[in-house]
This record gives C-alpha cells, structure tokens and sequence, in this order.
C-alpha cells in the first residue's frame, strides 16, 4: 500500500508574520542594531579623529592639552614630593566644587536648618548659615579671620591604585591611614581632638568649669604655654586677639568640636629656663612637624629651631631615668 507523499508550499511573507510574529521583531531589532553600530562606527572614527589631533598637538607643545582622567589621577601634584608645594590654584583647578555652595535648604525630612542646632554650633565662633566641610575650613569669614589653611595642608597624596598599607610593592614604605585621604591622625585631631581638662588641672569640663574663669582662657594662658599657634595654617596674632574675654575661640578647637574621642599630643615647646616636665608630657615632641614650620618668618624658625634640645651625653643615671620615658 502506498502512501501519498505530499509537499507543503512555501506560506507567504505575510502570513509568516502573522504566524510568527518574535520572527517580525528579530528583523526590526536587527534593522535597529546595524543603524545603532554604523553611528557607532562614525563616532569612533571621529573620536579616533579627534585623539590623532589631540596626540599631534601634543607632540608640538611637548604638553597634554587635554590629559583624561587616568592621566590626570596619576599626574605627580598628586605625590610627594610635589604635592607639598602645590598651590591651592593649581589643587582648585581641578577640584573647584570641593568650593562650590551645596548645602540642602531642608533635610530629606523636611527639616530646616535655622530649625535645629548642632552640638558644634553651640559656641559663638560658628556663625552663619550651614556649610560644606571646606568651604567651613577655607572660604568662612571665621577661617579667614584664623586660619591659614591650604589645600596640602591636610592632603598630602595617597596610592589612587590601593589606600591600604602594605598592599602592595609600591606602597609597602608609605605611612597610609587605612582609606583615608587625611591622615587624621596628624591633621584632624589638632583641632578636633578631645579637651584634656584633667592634665589642666580643672575640677570638671570645661563646659563646666568656664563660669569660674569668666570663659576666658587667657586667664591662665596669658602667663601659662606662651609659646602657641606658630604653624603655618594659623594666624596666631588673630586668634590672641580674638580670645580676649571670649573661650569659644579657644575652646572651639581645642574640645568644643571634638570629633574624636582621643586627646591629641601637642608639641611642648621648652621654656625659657628650663621646667621640670611631668611624666605624662615626656614623650611628648618639643616642635610641630617641620611641613608645618614652612614659610614662617625668620623669628618663628628661629624660635623652632631653639626649642630642640642640645644633643648631649647622657650619663648611665640621665639613661636609667629616662628608660621607658622617652621614645
């Protein structure tokens, strides 16, 4: 018995759209995709272009016109050495929204600011409105009037490729904070470091104690630590003159805006004479960190300078006594 063997005819392109229509929209993404990489080709070209120019500009100035951003992350202002004497120009010419106004006129909870105060804001040297973290530092009436911050104050580079110490072969020597762009530690606590009330010999904080010195600290520091402010992001004859009668000025760095719960050793310069330093202060160091003595007057060098003991020969009493004092 035989079977009929029949041939199926080819169905039409319309009705092989209306059987399969996934079929009609393969064909219209694929219209889509070949336009999309021809303007892809075209814009390459013209970005090839554009770097050929680019590229032969530079080979006749001797200098990238244009650097991108790998350049630019790499360029050596971001290291040392060339970072501790780069201006804030050139910092800023790079980075000038670090300056731009970008405070939120309310929270995300509808809260304004004239609403609320902070612990920090409670001292009468944090004046006007709301601030970003640098302009409070660099471009405020009240930064003016007593600092003399600069950018590379507080920065002074990092590893873009890896902030960790030790990490790797390139920064196995570099003195890293873990993550950080500041090394808080050296910078931050200077000025946001907890009040050491006890070593003062204050009865309780000074929040508590200042009634019975009428907030004025140069009650006791006109005659008592003299020697104070002679670094070179201060203005030391400013902030005397602003701390007549008025502890805010002092106390605003020194505890009033203590970000950190740890005290911070400041330098205990010699007076002149000589005084018997007490065991908590022995280890302490006698002048600031020499980038912060950079570019004072002659007399503030002078004075850094003198504030280094002599180097003298210890006798085995001088050594007995000071093993596990000094280090």
């Amino acid at each position: 018995m035989q079977h009929a063997q029949t041939k199926a005819a080819p169905l039409p392109a319309r009705s092989l759209q209306k059987s399969s229509p996934l079929l009609a929209r393969l064909g219209r993404l694929g219209a889509v995709l070949s336009c999309s990489l021809a303007l892809v080709a075209c814009g390459s070209s013209a970005d090839s272009a554009d770097a050929s120019a680019t590229v032969q500009d530079d080979a006749a100035t001797g200098q990238l016109a244009r650097p991108d951003y790998q350049r630019a992350m790499y360029d050596p202002i971001h290291f040392k050495p060339a970072i501790e004497s780069a201006t804030d120009e050139q910092c800023l010419a790079c980075h000038q929204e670090v300056l731009a106004p970008s405070v939120r006129t309310e929270s995300l909870a509808g809260v304004q600011p004239a609403q609320v105060k902070a612990w920090y804001q409670d001292l009468s040297t944090y004046a006007g409105d709301q601030e970003t973290f640098h302009r409070r530092h660099l471009v405020t009436p009240y930064a003016k009037q007593v600092m003399d911050l600069k950018c590379n104050t507080c920065h002074q580079g990092n590893d873009p490729r890896e902030e960790a110490p030790g990490s790797s072969a390139t920064n196995a020597d570099d003195n890293l904070r873990l993550r950080k762009h500041v090394d808080v530690g050296e910078v931050c606590l200077m000025c946001h470091a907890k009040m050491n009330f006890e070593v003062m010999g204050l009865p309780e904080p000074w929040q508590k104690s200042k009634a019975l010195f009428n907030n004025d600290c140069l009650m006791c520091h006109a005659a008592i630590r003299t020697n104070r402010h002679q670094v070179n992001f201060l203005k030391p004859e400013a902030i005397e003159a602003a701390a007549q009668g008025n502890g805010d000025v002092c106390f605003g760095c020194h505890g009033g805006r203590a970000w950190y719960q740890m005290l911070f050793p400041y330098p205990r310069h010699p007076w002149p004479g000589g005084e018997e330093v007490p065991d908590w202060a022995k280890d302490r160091p006698t002048t600031s960190l020499p980038r912060f003595l950079t570019g004072l007057p002659a007399q503030s060098a002078a004075a850094a300078d003198a504030a280094q003991p002599a180097a003298t020969e210890p006798t085995p009493a001088d050594s007995a006594a000071d093993t596990g004092a000094q280090q």
